[in-house]
């Protein structure tokens, strides 16, 4: 293990994996370059213990899925009774849901709240527009953008960082076994909810999508600890869940309602857990998986029919995003499929194309929020003024177009929505290119959707539109307000699939409201990599299932070209950020090196029976979160491994006092004393610090027994076993620790511990340099 400090950091220490750490987020401005240099730029991040959550530094800890098999926890077992056992089982689904419910209450609140608040916004523009008030009008929907914008900004900025950007790669990071104090907490909560609806109503090029899955992943944290004790809001019956196991699988329930939440799409929610945000994966999981996304299907259902008799405000068709494309011709030639596949090679080469520019600028952007929270304010301001001068300003190089004969809604469209808005033309006339920059995104990708249209748009309109989306996408994403990336990406693939829709209509009898869905599927596929998860949502989303064949060539055909350049967006902001995230697969120069090529020293162990004032002064300056416990004679007739005992249990057993003036056994006491719950993982809040400790001199001179909280069954693996073959082991049982045993006899009983840093490219390519990659073998 690496056994490095961060010795200028002068703040709360957090153990995490070897190394001293704040407790609390680093603003970026305020700390040395040693923090700021591995992330977000030309450096790696050598320290695997920080990464960026949300817009800011923090510190970071590996989370434990393997069963701590103690005495206490046997014993435990041993006397749980089966209604018990019935208890916890209905407590799972009774929280499964719980999710449910409050994702799908909480999506429905974001849905109503950003249309009433765009629609009153985009009311008050057209009300201004049609009184040809084109200046005050302009001042109006600029000075709204603003006012949301900075309300946004001042949420992530001051009260929770972690809330920016989509979630998404912080969640991934977590189910891959990466915890940081504020990921889940309940302030990033509640900033992730009115942050995104602020970012949302404000115009920007982003959706509410990706929040909507960090914000059910907070939920289904919350839930599962039992609640917040720091806000007394806490019940002892769901002690059964402190564990990061159980947790695990809540958070990828929560994840999945969120997606479902989103799209209304449960089946596509369950997927993407699958597919995109899971690291492990049972059956059982998908059962209670399925059963949240229906429960939030069932909410989003209630509420549309609760809507529908117009007790909503200005929420209407809108929100809810559900692009019904059915009506359309869906039989098809070769001529088609020949126009599927340009559009399946367009959008992987502007899918990869999107994601390395998202990396550019997310590294220019961290040079401007490490100044501080004002900056970052500033900078979404400025982006909000960008964005609505965008909206407002080019829709006047678009000509003015009559208004088709024989149409059922009126043209030019009077009030928030619809496909034809009139901004400066005459009567009888509308503008194209307002009537998707001056929507809500949801009624904009429903005009580019809409089947029988095809001269409702110009193609100058087209790529207009396109180019200032793909545009404002890439240099909205990044700034410090909760933001989504499926809504402008679907946006922009859906303007280029209409696009060439029009230019292929000679050959092809598509019909351009499914050329605009086919172009959303190759630019999700180019930048996001996915293809089942992708598919059945994009086939609840648009209710037909006649497309499926030609949605999952055009999936294939982007992602494979796409991955000719480089990684899904998600995977490449996981790494960018500094997660050490542990891949389903080993990298091939790990077949040449063996488990003890990595481990490094001196290996700190315990004895059996340890003296006090060993354990407490090791936890004092050493931040390791395991230790090796060793017996030697006279507990055994040769050093033997006992097993490995946490940090957080050696502070609980110190804080209960049960010392002995002699080594001698003391179990029975410390079973008596203690049960397994007392050992249980801690919430988000304050778990037991060293410094709440108060041990005597005297004390200090005492033992203590260490069998009873041992986990005398720690996954080992020889000190010859391939490198590879370890990180695969580690990685599918998720674990913390894994113990290097020696090869051969008369040694002493471990050799090392392996950990998640252990295995981290940086660190094993710092170890062994002749095996990194030249910069063509890594292009």
């Amino acid at each position: 293990m690496d056994k490095g400090d961060l010795n200028d950091i002068k703040c709360e220490a957090l153990p995490v994996d070897g190394r001293e750490l704040e407790r609390n987020c680093l603003d970026m401005s305020e700390k040395d370059a040693m923090i700021k240099e591995p992330l977000l730029r030309k450096r790696m991040n050598t320290t695997s213990q920080i990464a960026i959550v949300g817009a800011n530094v923090c510190p970071i800890e590996s989370l434990d899925y393997e069963v701590i098999e103690n005495d206490l926890f046997k014993q435990d077992w041993r006397s749980r009774k089966k209604v018990q056992i019935f208890q916890y089982i209905v407590l799972k689904w009774t929280l499964a849901l719980l999710i449910g419910l409050s994702t799908g209450l909480i999506g429905c609140f974001n849905n109503l709240a950003v249309e009433n608040i765009t629609g009153f916004k985009l009311l008050l523009t057209s009300n201004l527009l049609l009184q040809e008030k084109y200046i005050k009008s302009f001042l109006a929907y600029a000075g709204c953008n603003v006012v949301l914008a900075a309300s946004a900004a001042a949420l992530c900025a001051y009260i929770a960082p972690a809330a920016a950007g989509s979630g998404i790669p912080e969640v991934k990071a977590y189910l891959n076994g990466v915890d940081a104090y504020s990921i889940l907490a309940p302030s990033t909560l509640f900033v992730k909810i009115f942050g995104s609806i602020f970012g949302v109503s404000a115009g920007f090029v982003v959706g509410k999508e990706g929040p909507m899955v960090h914000t059910g992943a907070c939920i289904a944290s919350l839930l599962g600890q039992g609640g917040s004790r720091k806000y007394h809001l806490t019940w002892r019956g769901l002690r059964y869940f402190k564990n990061d196991r159980d947790r695990r699988d809540l958070i990828t329930c929560g994840a999945a309602a969120g997606v479902a939440a989103a799209f209304r799409a449960p089946v596509g929610g369950v997927l993407f857990a699958l597919e995109e945000v899971a690291s492990w994966w049972r059956s059982a999981l998908l059962w209670r998986t399925f059963f949240t996304t229906a429960v939030v299907a069932v909410v989003l259902r209630g509420f549309i029919q609760y809507c529908q008799n117009g007790n909503c405000g200005l929420f209407g068709q809108g929100g809810l995003i559900m692009f019904d494309v059915s009506s359309a011709m869906t039989t098809y030639s070769t001529p088609d499929l020949l126009a599927v596949i340009v559009l399946g090679i367009i959008g992987g080469v502007f899918g990869s194309l999107y994601n390395y520019l998202v990396d550019k600028v997310l590294r220019i952007y961290s040079i401007i929020n490490e100044r501080g929270a004002p900056f970052k304010v500033v900078l979404v301001i400025t982006i909000s003024l960008l964005t609505s001068c965008c909206s407002y300003g080019l829709p006047w190089l678009a000509r003015c177009t009559p208004c088709p004969v024989g149409l059922e809604e009126p043209c030019p469209t009077i009030g928030r929505s619809g496909n034809f808005k009139n901004f400066q033309c005459p009567v009888g006339h509308y503008n194209d290119l307002a009537s998707l920059f001056l929507n809500t995104n949801d009624d904009a990708i429903r005009n580019l959707y809409s089947s029988g249209t095809e001269n409702e748009f110009h193609i100058s309109s087209l790529f207009i539109f396109f180019a200032a989306v793909y545009c404002l996408g890439i240099i909205t994403y990044g700034i410090a307000v909760p933001s989504g990336l499926f809504i402008p990406v679907i946006l922009a693939g859906a303007s280029y699939g209409r696009l060439v829709g029009h230019l292929l209509g000679s050959i092809s009898d598509l019909d351009v409201g499914l050329f605009a869905l086919l172009g959303a599927a190759s630019f999700l596929g180019g930048t996001m990599r996915m293809t089942v998860s992708l598919c059945v949502i994009l086939l609840e989303l648009t209710n037909d299932l006649l497309m499926l064949p030609l949605i999952m060539l055009v999936l294939l055909i982007s992602k494979t070209v796409a991955d000719c350049f480089n990684k899904g967006v998600y995977d490449q902001i996981v790494k960018m950020k500094g997660f050490p995230f542990m891949e389903a697969h080993a990298e091939p120069y790990m077949r040449h090196l063996v488990a003890r090529d990595v481990v490094s020293g001196p290996l700190i162990t315990f004895a059996g029976v340890e003296k006090v004032g060993n354990i407490f002064h090791i936890l004092k300056w050493k931040g390791h979160n395991g230790f090796p416990v060793i017996d030697e004679p006279p507990f055994s007739n040769a050093p033997e491994l006992v097993g490995i005992v946490l940090r957080s249990h050696l502070l609980v057993l110190l804080k209960g006092k049960k010392f002995s003036r002699e080594r001698v056994l003391t179990g029975d006491e410390i079973s008596r004393r203690f049960d397994a719950y007392d050992f249980a993982k801690a919430g988000s809040g304050r778990g037991l610090k060293l410094e709440d400790l108060d041990i005597t001199e005297e004390e200090m001179e005492m033992y203590v027994d260490l069998h009873p909280i041992t986990n005398a069954s720690p996954y080992t693996v020889v000190e010859t076993m391939s490198l590879a073959k370890a990180a695969l082991l580690f990685r599918e049982l998720g674990l913390r620790h894994l113990c290097v045993v020696p090869k051969t006899p008369g040694r002493p009983p471990i050799a090392g511990i392996l950990t998640r840093h252990d295995f981290m490219p940086e660190h094993v390519l710092r170890l062994y340099p002749h095996f990194r990659p030249t910069r063509r073998e890594s292009k």
